[in-house]
């Protein structure tokens, strides 16, 4: 173990579950057949499983699964059996904690996409919300091998503001630590961030206390996917994978200029897997076009600067970084999370064909040099205070 992982209770507040095949075929109605997200062996004869609703092939089950497999994208493990079992097993995530040095991590999805869209592709609108219901259900149900370490985020079935409202409600009652919202709406025929379209949704988490999480890759892939082509599928993906990244400034840009940190004051939003070494440039950025453009002539009733709102409720999350982590830190010690993305392919988590460190090394490396009290913040308290956790 590291020696910083020694001294704190360290939180990690973003990882992912592989889900079961029996996810949604054992909670949802069997009327919709194979509708509803379901596993194909040996796809196509592939030899490998792979998640489908009807008969379209959505990916393998083993592609967000890589921590410590012998290979690199876009080869992956065949199946979850040929997988790290703490990718989808709720015991076994616990004993990898145990031996990270890790307290508690936060969770999320893989096959309904880190904004729930995946589940716009069954069409049915009951089927659609049944299943993101399902999702939560399990998630809990996951969670609960040990519900102080193992943290749920809910998903959100964005496409019905009402339900969204409820689900929230719902979720938050059965212990749901935050909600999972896309970055990028309008890339499904919804409103922008900025419309007011989705204050009752803003206003409902706020209420149920459960802040907001923007994961990266939440929005339209096309164009970012379409970049690549030519370089070479690794190149690509290389290129893809960084410009996710980019992308939440852009959702950043919208809670802030678009006032959803003004009416909601109370309400917090994690930017999720997107790093945390660009958040100094873009706030001075926004500061200074937000002055130099007169926003508060246009909008009097905003009385802070982008990154006072900022500095009041927003996070944004790293695991990898070096210098400019320890940079933002100094700049924002009280907005920045720890992660390590377990188990996908970008994850703090070595293997044979891997660069990453063991997140208790990362740490030793980079941070040993910050404050105590920074780095009781990075590794514990900011998320602990975030996620209402004891």
């Amino acid at each position: 173990m590291g020696e910083l992982f020694d001294r704190y209770r360290v939180i990690d507040v973003d990882t992912h579950v592989s889900e079961p095949p029996d996810v949604w075929t054992s909670r949802v109605s069997k009327k919709w057949g194979d509708l509803v997200p379901h596993v194909v062996k040996n796809a196509e004869g592939s030899g490998k499983d792979v998640w489908a609703i009807g008969d379209q092939l959505l990916q393998p089950t083993g592609v967000a699964a890589m921590a410590g497999f012998d290979g690199l994208l876009p080869d992956h493990p065949d199946t979850l059996a040929d997988a790290v079992p703490g990718a989808y097993d709720a015991a076994a995530r616990l004993a990898h904690m145990d031996h990270e040095g890790i307290y508690a991590q936060v969770l999320y999805p893989n096959v309904g996409g880190f904004g729930s869209s995946r589940f716009l592709d069954l069409k049915e609108p009951e089927l659609m919300l049944e299943c993101v219901r399902a999702y939560n259900d399990f998630l809990i149900d996951w969670s609960s091998a040990d519900a102080k370490r193992l943290i749920p985020i809910m998903a959100t079935p964005f496409w019905d503001v009402d339900a969204s409202v409820r689900e929230i409600q719902r979720c938050a009652a059965m212990g749901h630590k935050g909600v999972l919202f896309g970055s990028q709406p309008q890339a499904f025929g919804q409103p922008r961030l900025t419309d007011p379209h989705w204050d009752p949704i803003w206003a409902a988490a706020q209420d149920a206390e459960l802040p907001i999480s923007f994961h990266i890759g939440s929005g339209d892939l096309s164009d970012l996917m379409t970049g690549g082509a030519g370089l070479g599928v690794r190149t690509g993906m290389a290129r893809m994978c960084t410009m996710l990244f980019m992308e939440n400034s852009q959702c950043l840009a919208d809670v802030i200029f678009g006032g959803i940190c003004h009416r909601f004051p109370n309400l917090d939003f994690v930017s999720v897997e997107s790093g945390a070494s660009w958040v100094i440039f873009a706030l001075e950025a926004f500061d200074w076009q937000w002055q130099n453009n007169g926003v508060a002539s246009e909008h009097p009733e905003y009385d802070l600067l982008p990154s006072e709102y900022f500095r009041r409720q927003i996070y944004a999350c790293f695991w990898f970084e070096d210098e400019g982590a320890k940079k933002t830190a100094e700049v924002f010690p009280d907005n920045m999370l720890y992660e390590t993305d377990y188990p996908h392919p970008t994850s703090m988590a070595p293997g044979p064909c891997s660069i990453a460190e063991h997140p208790a090394q990362y740490a030793d490396r980079v941070l040993s040099d910050l404050p105590d009290e920074t780095l009781s913040k990075l590794l514990h308290d900011n998320a602990a205070r975030v996620y209402h956790l004891d």
